[in-house]
């Protein structure tokens, strides 16, 4: 069974990243990197202190603790434990992978971090937002978009992604918990000073 799903993130891997053409190589590299994203997060920051404030700082906890969690899960724990080589330093996929100005990565890819922290960002300001701001959802585009860069560069393969995905995701709501009961603590000590 789990060679058949080898095999299959294989498949799918060569099929997303044949997916390729010149002028979109340097397009898919910008939209990899963070700092290409800048806008959306002054973006997004703008709405958070309009919205929250005060209580800014917690928010921002939150989101830092999501990508911490997340980040940490990803690169620290799951890619040394299994050590599955990422695509484009894989010798059996040796002149198969699309490769763009020969970025290779490290050598390990499972799970992705990128996909990891996007989606836990994503996911994060989906929970604190939903009710008030319906088109906060759209950032999950945002973080597939990311994602899929991964795959185009040829360093990660769609089951790196979807790990990544889902521990970003556990992180987010892990981290929305523990904001919810800051937030509460914190309503609680100014109504109640002497509590």
């Amino acid at each position: 069974m789990m060679e058949q799903l080898i095999e299959l993130d294989r498949e799918l891997f060569l099929f997303f990243n044949g997916l390729h053409t010149p002028w979109l190589d340097p397009v898919m590299v910008l939209l990899s990197k963070t700092l290409f994203w800048i806008p959306l997060h002054i973006f997004l920051l703008f709405h958070i202190f309009k919205a929250y404030k005060n209580s800014s700082w917690a928010v921002l906890l939150g989101i830092g603790l999501t990508i911490l969690l997340a980040d940490q899960i990803t690169t620290s724990l799951m890619k040394p434990f299994f050590e599955r080589l990422r695509p484009s330093q894989e010798p059996g996929l040796e002149g198969l992978v699309h490769l763009v100005s020969d970025y290779r990565g490290g050598p390990f890819g499972f799970a992705s971090s990128h996909a990891a922290n996007t989606f836990g960002t994503a996911a994060f300001l989906t929970l604190l937002f939903k009710a008030s701001k319906p088109w906060i959802v759209w950032l999950f585009l945002w973080a597939a978009i990311v994602s899929y860069t991964r795959i185009y560069l040829g360093v990660h393969y769609p089951g790196d992604i979807l790990a990544g995905g889902v521990i970003g995701i556990l992180a987010a709501l892990l981290s929305f918990r523990l904001y919810s009961k800051l937030i509460l603590i914190t309503e609680k000590r100014k109504t109640n000073p002497l509590d």
